[in-house]
């Protein structure tokens, strides 16, 4: 597999895009020490909701009320085509927030007229801390794009370091196969927790947290394996994402790893802006 492409600061890659605009948030840490964080993961359906109008307007006002430090986001388009005007979704949003953004492309594909810029679709992460680097892994795909796709090793697992008041921090975000037979995703789940785990040891006392929508619930099978090293939000009763206007299962997730507490986990109700909703976390980072 590829070494995976790693970005810093102001620096811009094909493959991961870096907006430096905002402060950081004002965090103090609780009476325990611990820092506390406002995460959130959100399918943003390329930024239509569930009338399939493309509403980018709606779709950051609904991220605004998420009031969240960290989200990660599926769905992104960049570029992409006309159901998302053709526009750079990800930093769009990141503009309008006034947050940092690192955008993951699964697909990154030849622009339709010589001299545009490259058709792309894939996971970002929003941050309202610096992102101190940032990484494209590979996981086992089954290609949306290629007909007759094989299971291969393709881009898309996005991942930042970020410094929350000197505790650093790893957030992945994903997006898991849709289809109903689980193989690709079972593929994807042990890449996910080997890229994890040698991400872990590459910086010693760093915190991980996992955003996505999984395409599973939590009660599948393909998904037990996460469970061992991460321990899911929830909230374990309740809480459907999908569809978002009358939701029957939950498949978004905000997954944390050890040193990560959490003190709460909330769906709200935001069923216009996309297809999904949202999921947020309030956690505390010990130190």
């Amino acid at each position: 597999m590829p070494i995976p492409v790693r970005a810093l600061p102001r620096l811009t890659l094909p493959a991961v895009l870096l907006s430096l605009v905002a402060a950081a948030p004002p965090a103090s840490a609780d009476a325990h020490g611990a820092v506390p964080l406002r995460i959130a993961t959100y399918n943003i359906h390329a930024g239509s909701g569930m009338d399939n109008v493309f509403d980018l307007d709606r779709q950051a006002a609904a991220l605004r009320a998420l009031d969240a430090d960290v989200i990660g986001l599926q769905e992104v388009d960049v570029h992409w085509g006309a159901r998302s005007q053709d526009l750079d979704v990800a930093r769009e949003l990141a503009d309008r927030l006034g947050m940092r953004v690192s955008f993951a492309p699964i697909y990154s594909l030849d622009p339709v007229t010589a001299g545009g810029p490259r058709r792309e679709y894939g996971v970002a992460v929003l941050s309202r801390y610096p992102i101190r680097s940032a990484a494209n892994h590979e996981i086992t795909r089954l290609s949306t794009q290629d007909p007759n796709p094989v299971p291969a090793p393709a881009p898309g697992f996005g991942e930042v370091t970020l410094k929350v008041r000197g505790i650093p921090l790893q957030v992945f975000v994903t997006h898991l196969d849709y289809r109903a037979d689980p193989s690709v995703r079972i593929a994807q789940v042990a890449d996910t927790r080997r890229i994890m785990a040698s991400e872990r040891e590459a910086v010693p006392g760093a915190r991980q947290v996992l955003l996505g929508d999984f395409n599973a619930e939590r009660s599948a099978g393909e998904l037990e394996p996460l469970w061992r090293e991460l321990r899911d939000a929830g909230p374990v009763n309740g809480g459907d994402t999908y569809p978002a206007d009358a939701p029957v299962k939950r498949i978004d997730y905000v997954a944390v790893g050890e040193g990560v507490r959490v003190r709460s986990v909330s769906v709200p109700p935001e069923p216009a802006a996309s297809d999904h909703r949202p999921v947020i976390a309030e956690v505390a980072l010990p130190r």
